[in-house]
This record gives structure tokens, sequence and C-alpha cells, in this order.
């Protein structure tokens, strides 16, 4: 079950859209590797402006993914890729529909 998200959108800098874009993609394996967030998301609205949707059971996880690797990664490369500062929204979900696991199924 997920409480909270993170609503992040960015503008990227002209003539960044493409890196931004490889760096959202990038992103996957770090997020991959957070137990805490439930569901996470790389958007693309229109050429210049993207944005990331996370979702997490409660607000611990949601500010442990603000203080792990891709916040760090993104800060990191913010003045180079973006046309202005992250928006960040913190958001409570009302209801939710995530894939179940499968019974009997589990890590390798």
């Amino acid at each position: 079950m997920v409480t909270v998200g993170l609503l992040v959108r960015l503008t990227a800098r002209p003539g960044k859209e493409a890196e931004l874009e490889d760096f959202l993609r990038s992103a996957l394996p770090l997020v991959e590797r957070e137990p805490g967030t439930t569901a996470w998301f790389a958007l693309k609205f229109n050429s210049s402006s993207f944005g990331i949707f996370d979702a997490f059971p409660h607000d611990v996880a949601r500010q442990e993914h603000l203080a792990g690797n891709v916040a760090a990664a993104l800060m990191e490369r913010a003045a180079d890729l973006l046309a202005a500062g992250p928006n960040i929204e913190y958001v409570d979900t009302l209801e939710s529909k995530l894939p179940r696991a499968r019974e009997g199924a589990h890590d390798e």
C-alpha cells in the first residue's frame, strides 16, 4: 500500500533535453535498490519538460528517497541539465492500483 508520493517537475536547459532524458532513464537501477520506493516513473511531458513520480508506503521511505542516490545524482547534474531547480511537490495518495506480488515469487 502506498500513502505518500512525490511529483518532481524538471525543465531541461535548452540543448540538454536528450541528456536529461538519458539521465532519467539511467536512474532506474538506483531506484530499484530502494526497498521503500514502491513505484517510480520517469516522465516526459513535452520536448523540454520532464518529471518523476514516485510512491511510498509512508513518509519515512519518502524522506529516505529524497536523501538517496537519485536525488544526489540529480542535484549534482542540475546546473548543467536544468533550466531551473526541480519543482518538488509532496503528495498524499488517495487510492492506488499496483501489481500484486505473485505467491511463491521471490528475488533470486
